[in-house]
């Protein structure tokens, strides 16, 4: 929700002497207080007070003025220092990919995949691409987007977005364990780490465990777990960064919601 309290993160005197953005002539882009309606940030009445009070950057400069006219296709745009999507044409969704699904767009045995569950979206012309890959046998969240710059960040490793896994593994796994794992254990190709590490049941010979981890080399949460004796046998990504499964259903998408969207613009810089 839009907090109506706070003035823009960045703003200060400096910034407001800075060159604003580019201004467009009557009949080119679109006026700010429509971009932001449209971009569900608020009515252009409310969007008109939140200029007036100092709250919008466009381009990394506060705007007063009413009637801007801004190319949404380049510019911008921040809410209280969160940026916002400005363009119709960005799609970003949630997928919770069930177990026994590829991670990709087609597959050439005909097994199941990502891409049959986005069928329609991609026959109605969306180009849409996975951000980084679950395994077969793993369900959980998978973020898909057309937004080329945000999903190369988020799979840089250098951003360290986290991701957050529950772990049903073989054995009852010792509480000490968490320390060894955040000290980091020897792979095959090089040594790994875990963020955070936690035991949430233990009983009949198994545990549940949640991993939180920004690695991002293949099988990293099986390989770690079997390292320290603790083989996996359910495996599910609950979180990317801001962005939580929640309650969503296997098979199921849904779209990021415009603060979740700001968040992960944030987390990788943008």
């Amino acid at each position: 929700m839009l907090s109506f309290a706070k003035p823009a993160r960045h703003q200060n005197v400096e910034a407001e002497e800075q060159q604003g953005p580019k201004k467009l002539p009557w009949g080119e882009g679109e006026r700010l207080q429509k971009v932001l309606a449209k971009a569900g940030v608020a009515s252009r009445r409310v969007a008109e007070e939140l200029i007036e009070q100092g709250r919008i950057e466009v381009d990394g400069v506060i705007v007063r003025e009413q009637g801007l006219r801004i190319d949404p296709d380049t510019a911008v745009v921040r809410v209280d220092g969160v940026r916002i999507v400005v363009r119709d044409e960005q799609v970003y969704l949630a997928l919770n990919k069930p177990k026994g699904f590829q991670s990709t767009m087609s597959d050439e045995f005909n097994r199941p995949c990502v891409g049959d569950i986005v069928a329609e979206r991609v026959m109605a012309g969306q180009r849409l691409f996975h951000v980084g890959r679950l395994d077969a046998d793993t369900e959980g969240l998978l973020l898909l987007t057309n937004d080329g710059d945000l999903a190369h960040r988020l799979m840089h490793p250098s951003f360290e977005v986290s991701k957050t896994y529950l772990a049903t593994v073989d054995g009852e796994v010792q509480r000490d364990v968490g320390k060894r794992l955040r000290k980091g254990v020897e792979l095959d190709d090089g040594p790994a780490t875990v963020d955070e590490f936690q035991v949430l049941e233990v009983g009949e010979g198994r545990s549940l465990v949640k991993v939180v981890l920004h690695e991002g080399r293949k099988h990293i949460v099986r390989r770690l777990l079997d390292a320290i004796g603790h083989p996996v046998t359910a495996l599910v990504r609950t979180r990317i960064g801001p962005v939580a499964l929640g309650d969503q259903r296997p098979g199921t998408l849904r779209v990021l919601g415009r603060d979740e969207i700001g968040k992960l613009y944030e987390a990788v810089d943008l």
